[in-house]
């Protein structure tokens, strides 16, 4: 049995949200059991905002993560809560843009990636949640063109379908990084 238990952390308004949308689905589309289930504080934008996300083969029994085997920190208060609660062996990722200090375990791999910086470099400066999303699939050796096609078909709306080139585009740029 294969069970991947994520937690996403960052402040309101980085996308946490969708980041954890997004791979929720990418394990649905690939008919594996997933539960999503979104905090984030009483000032959403600004505020902190974090996500659990668990993707496995049998059913999920309870959504709550309270020991990741991956943790994506996408700002230094999210680091500092969330370090110690990752599985050992675990997978920690963090926007080295916003978080200057190192991940002080040393039973885990970390990648340290400035996705904020990269979708600022990139004319995407919304889409740093997707480019430490594309990381996490590389690292996980779980990124296909599909598979992100297929997920981002889910959760972006009709609407917003002009989003689709672009957030493919920064899901590329962090499995590259």
């Amino acid at each position: 049995m294969s069970t991947k238990q994520f937690l996403f952390s960052g402040f309101g308004g980085q996308g946490i949200l969708f980041l954890g949308k997004f791979l929720a689905y990418k394990g649905l589309t690939e008919g594996k059991q997933v539960s999503w289930l979104p905090s984030y504080g009483p000032e959403m934008r600004g505020g902190t905002a974090s996500c659990s996300v668990i993707v496995s083969d049998e059913p999920v029994g309870s959504p709550i993560v309270s020991n990741p085997d991956v943790l994506i920190a996408m700002n230094l208060p999210s680091l500092d809560k969330f370090e110690g609660s990752v599985k050992k062996g675990g997978i920690i990722i963090a926007d080295s843009t916003l978080i200057e200090r190192k991940v002080e375990r040393d039973d885990v791999t970390v990648y340290y990636v400035p996705a904020t910086r990269l979708a600022s470099e990139n004319g995407i400066p919304t889409l740093a949640n997707m480019i430490i999303v594309g990381k996490v699939l590389k690292a996980l050796d779980e990124y296909s063109e599909e598979g992100v096609k297929a997920a981002l078909t889910k959760v972006i709306s009709a609407k917003h379908a002009d989003m689709m080139d672009v957030n493919i585009k920064a899901i590329s740029i962090g499995a590259e990084f």
